[in-house]
């Protein structure tokens, strides 16, 4: 784990959905709502109101392992005749599952589907709004993403 790490947080609705993380390993992403960063080191989940005394809060994460495409008919064949059978799917895989700690809590109920936040940031916090904290203790991802490309950044211009 580095600090420049990516890594997306993302909204588990129902503790069925985080059930089926624990127990196979994947967590799925319909393709018209993915956001940009699928390619985050690792996933971090953030539990919906059905989980009652743990909602809105962040409890576990996993490392992002690869991803697959796959309608959701493959990915849940049980249900061949869901309204969104023939809709695409991102399949993450996911390496062990590992609670944190201290859960990362929501001060004030947050609408979220998405978080993308550096591994350092997401380390050190303790609510929702510290993922997306600046300053100088934590990561530039900018600089980091140039960096790994070969392109020797100038930090006087990433202002």
């Amino acid at each position: 784990m580095y600090p420049e790490d990516r890594v997306l947080v993302a909204y588990v609705p129902t503790p069925a959905d985080f059930s089926l993380i624990e127990r196979e390993g994947w967590y799925r992403i319909p393709m018209a709502a993915a956001p940009k960063g699928l390619f985050a080191e690792y996933f971090a989940f953030y539990f919906g109101q059905a989980f009652g005394a743990q909602k809105w809060a962040v409890h576990a994460f996993a490392r992002r392992l690869g991803h697959e495409l796959m309608t959701r008919r493959d990915l849940f064949p049980g249900e061949p005749d869901h309204p969104r059978a023939d809709a695409l799917y991102y399949k993450v895989q996911l390496g062990p599952l590992q609670q944190l700690e201290r859960p990362i809590i929501s001060l004030h109920w947050h609408r979220v589907t998405f978080i993308h936040t550096t591994w350092d940031r997401f380390q050190s916090a303790v609510e929702l709004n510290d993922l997306f904290v600046d300053g100088d203790a934590y990561v530039d991802r900018s600089f980091a993403v140039l960096k790994e490309s070969d392109i020797e950044p100038d930090s006087s211009e990433m202002a």
